[in-house]
């Protein structure tokens, strides 16, 4: 409850937070009687998360620890910013220094289907970021750091919650600047009883070198395919001019640790590749161009999101072309390229909503 009553709430902030704060413990009280059938359900499945071979080992502990070191001179996200965060710089990403900062955990119903099963995502967002998109939806978080400090005890503790209330996977929002606490976080969990799968949940501007790293502990990838062009990168996303051939290369990576995603008998994906492509406004991330891109150096069953709810927020309205909604006919025209080039594995949202 820290931090719940320190300023007078609108209905809007204190429904959010309640749900951030309130409803993981709530469930809790609901899904601890059922949480060993569920358990015993899980283990059916036959499957074991990449990290626990790591963990015996002890690698993911020596993992983690390369990690710390990067941030020394940080070169975690591709900005290779090389703010001494050891010593409490902050880097572009504006994370304080080696402090964790989270915003909240909880069962998370909005997720693809197949993470979200009918016990939730198990989500964890972190704090700050280093794309900084003038239209982030989860603004606050991402640009202005609302959250809590938490220690790498608290990070472990929190995937143990989510595992014991019933959720499907632990997804991880927003983690590329706290990897290393990640890894840390995850060797204590695993100690402790933690089976479920993770999710590395991404804008996609991922470096190839700290990928490998995470190679056999990342069960699923779910990184962002936003822009085709480069310009339009720099332009919404703080200069991340490199950000369409950085993360072409980073989901080649993803595909070749994790594969296709494929959903298992019980409905749930456990392992794989799942990207998303948000459709913006006036072709302002070049869907078609993403989309064919995928369609020739990916399988034609990866899992694509085809995402239809750009909303113009945070400081969208500043850019005309992109302060509007999306209509149906540019929501219709991605689907239909994506079908013509023979992709299978399409998540289509629905778009009566839309103009």
């Amino acid at each position: 409850m820290e931090g719940f009553f320190l300023s007078k709430l609108n209905r809007r902030e204190f429904l959010k937070k309640l749900n951030n704060i309130i409803l993981p413990f709530f469930l809790s009280s609901i899904f601890t009687p059922v949480s060993q059938a569920i358990a015993k359900k899980t283990a059916q499945i036959d499957f074991q998360p990449s990290y626990l071979k790591l963990h015996k080992s002890g690698e993911l502990k020596q993992r983690a620890d390369m990690l710390w070191r990067i941030m020394e001179k940080c070169q975690l996200c591709p900005r290779r910013c090389g703010a001494n965060r050891l010593q409490g710089e902050k880097g572009f990403c504006q994370a304080p220094g080696a402090q964790l900062f989270i915003s909240s955990f909880h069962p998370h119903f909005g997720e693809e289907r197949p993470l979200v099963g009918r016990y939730g995502s198990g989500t964890i967002f972190f704090t700050f970021c280093n794309t900084r998109c003038v239209f982030c939806q989860n603004w606050e978080i991402s640009h202005l750091g609302k959250g809590f400090k938490r220690s790498i005890e608290d990070l472990a503790n929190m995937m143990l919650k989510l595992q014991e209330i019933g959720c499907h996977n632990i997804n991880l929002v927003t983690p590329t600047h706290y990897s290393p606490h990640i890894l840390k976080a995850l060797d204590i969990a695993a100690g402790k009883g933690l089976t479920l799968p993770i999710v590395y949940n991404t804008s996609g501007w991922e470096r190839l070198e700290i990928l490998k790293i995470l190679n056999g502990v990342v069960d699923i990838y779910l990184p962002d395919f936003k822009y085709w062009d480069s310009k339009m990168a720099a332009k919404y996303s703080a200069g991340a001019d490199s950000y369409p051939e950085v993360t072409k290369e980073a989901i080649l990576e993803m595909h070749r640790q994790v594969g296709v995603a494929k959903p298992s008998k019980d409905g749930i994906i456990y392992r794989g590749l799942i990207i998303r492509h948000l459709v913006m406004p006036n072709d302002v991330a070049g869907s078609e161009k993403v989309i064919e891109w995928i369609a020739n150096n990916l399988p034609k069953d990866t899992y694509v999101n085809i995402m239809s709810q750009y909303t113009p927020l945070y400081k969208a309205l500043d850019y005309p072309e992109i302060s509007r909604r999306i209509t149906r006919e540019e929501y219709e025209k991605v689907v239909n390229k994506a079908k013509k080039l023979g992709l299978t594995n399409l998540d289509i949202q629905g778009y009566r909503w839309l103009f």
